[in-house]
Formats: C-alpha cells, structure tokens, sequence
C-alpha cells in the first residue's frame, strides 16, 4: 500500500502511526486533529490518548473517531503524564513508521509525505526529523526554527517537533522514559542516537505553538534540572575535555532561575580554559539568575 492510497482499518495496518496524547487540550484540539488528517500521505492511523480530560477533549476526540476511520480514541482513566500516555499509544501502534504531535500544535499537509519518503531514500536511517515553524498563541508567525546536526545533541536538543522513526527505535528504547515528564523527548533522542543513524530535512514540515499553558513554559525550571542529569549521563566517557566543558558550562548558562555553580565547577574541572574565557557571560548569568530570584 502507498501513501497516495487511503487506509482501510479493517483489512490492514497502515505504515504510518501517529500518536497525540491529550489532557485537557480543547483549545486547539480540532485544528491539531485535522492538520494530521489533511495530510497528503493517506496511510496512517491516528491514535488520540486521552489522558483523563475532564475538559470537551474526550468528545472532540470521539468525534474525530466516528467521521474518519483511520482515527483510534482510548481513554486512560488516571492522568499519567505525556510519557506515560506516549508510551500507551505507542504500544496500540500497528504502523512500521512512528512520530507523535500535541494536541495545541500542526503537521504541514506534506509532512508526512517528506519524512517517509527520506526514510525511505536512506534504509540504514533509524529517524528522519526536518525544520519547523513557531507561532504564538494567537497563531502570529515567530519565524522558523532549523534543526542541527544529531552530532551536536549534547549541546541542546536540536532534533525538533517533526520527526519520523522506524518501530526499530521504539522497541530499541522501550518508549519514553516516564521519570522525565518534560524531558522524555530529549532524552529519547540522546538514547537513540546511540544506536540509529538521523537523517535531517531542512523543509518547514511542522507548526509549534508557543503559549503560556505550554507545558515547557509551566515546568521550565524541573525542565532545565533534569536537561543537566539527562546529558550529563549520555556524554561518552571519551568525550574531548573541551566539549565536555563546553557542554556543563552551556547547561548552567541555560539556568534562568537557579545557580548552576555545581556545572560550572564540573566544566572547570573538565577544561579551565572554556570557563575563563566565558567569564563575561558568567558574569552576565549571575545576574539574570539573581533578578529572576528577587521577582519571582
């Protein structure tokens, strides 16, 4: 079956599968649904987690169900948190191809299209991940984002929100970490990385939606502590003590509301000369770090 052919859920599994955990996402459910179902590659399935919404969520979801049956709808009974609910929808996947969205962000109609045919181009790939565009919560263009080199993911988690992995990957790295709610993708990443070949696409093939109900924005400060634990543990025992100083002084500077000096005397240790040349911005950031504190 290919991409240009609709998918029958009763007499096969289709080669794509998408998952969208929701909590409470009524806001931008229905535009987040349809921008998966306006893709231009038919063969996949939609698997909407609803992770115990007690908003209108759970009736748009049914509803996407019932008018096109490549959506499937479960509802977990517990709020489990996005990994946890990740980690149901994937294990209710039945595609060979995997990627998930939010319920407050869009897929380009092409995206799906792209990212399998490049997986497709590149056979000993294990993801395919491309560019992506940020709006505001009022849908106003802030421009676009490119994603960089899997080489460089220790500095940062420049894989982004469109992606696409082989089942491989999933099966590989038993899912998403459920003691990393906010970091689980990072993390997935640095694991993967590991173990499978990336391939990039600079295409604008994603819309992420930043807005203060985000739950990057509600949980930076958890965010940025288990970033530190995350790469701290994935970095090689023979990373060069240059790029092992860059990266823990990179993490600290990252800090808006705490003192990193436990990172900044590690990347010390690790390469004097990085952290003295960064003396300015050390600087800079203890400042940031002590207004942050006196405001908050």
């Amino acid at each position: 079956m290919t991409g240009t052919e609709a998918f029958d859920s009763t007499t096969a599994s289709p080669r794509v599968s998408v998952v969208m955990p929701v909590h409470n996402g009524a806001r931008w459910l229905d535009e987040a649904i349809d921008s998966v179902l306006a893709q231009g590659f038919l063969d996949f399935e939609l698997i909407l987690v609803d992770d115990a919404s007690r908003d209108e969520s759970p009736a748009i979801m049914a509803a996407a169900a019932v008018r096109d049956p490549r959506v499937r709808h479960f509802r977990l009974d517990t709020n489990v948190g996005l990994p946890a609910a990740l980690n149901h929808g994937f294990a209710q996947a039945r595609g060979e191809l995997h990627s998930w969205t939010s319920d407050d962000n869009l897929l380009r109609p092409q995206m799906l299209d792209r990212l399998v045919a490049t997986l497709d181009a590149h056979p000993d790939a294990g993801v395919a991940y491309a560019d992506f565009s940020l709006i505001d919560d009022a849908g106003n263009d802030l421009g676009r984002s490119r994603v960089g080199p899997v080489e460089r993911l220790l500095h940062g988690n420049n894989i982004g929100a469109a992606f696409l992995y082989r089942r491989d990957v999933t099966e590989v790295l038993g899912g998403y970490d459920v003691g990393l709610f906010g970091v689980e993708d990072y993390d997935f990443w640095l694991r993967a990385a590991q173990r499978f070949t990336f391939v990039e696409l600079h295409e604008d093939l994603y819309v992420y939606r930043k807005h203060g109900g985000s739950l990057t924005s509600q949980r930076a400060d958890q965010i940025y502590a288990l970033t530190a634990v995350i790469v701290e543990r994935a970095m090689p025992d023979q990373l060069p003590a240059r790029s092992r100083g860059e990266i823990l002084l990179g993490l600290a500077l990252k800090s808006q509301r705490r003192w990193r000096f436990d990172l900044v005397s590690r990347a010390l240790r690790a390469h004097p000369p990085t952290v003295l040349a960064r003396l300015p911005a050390l600087a800079r950031w203890t400042l940031v770090v002590a207004r942050n504190r006196l405001t908050a």
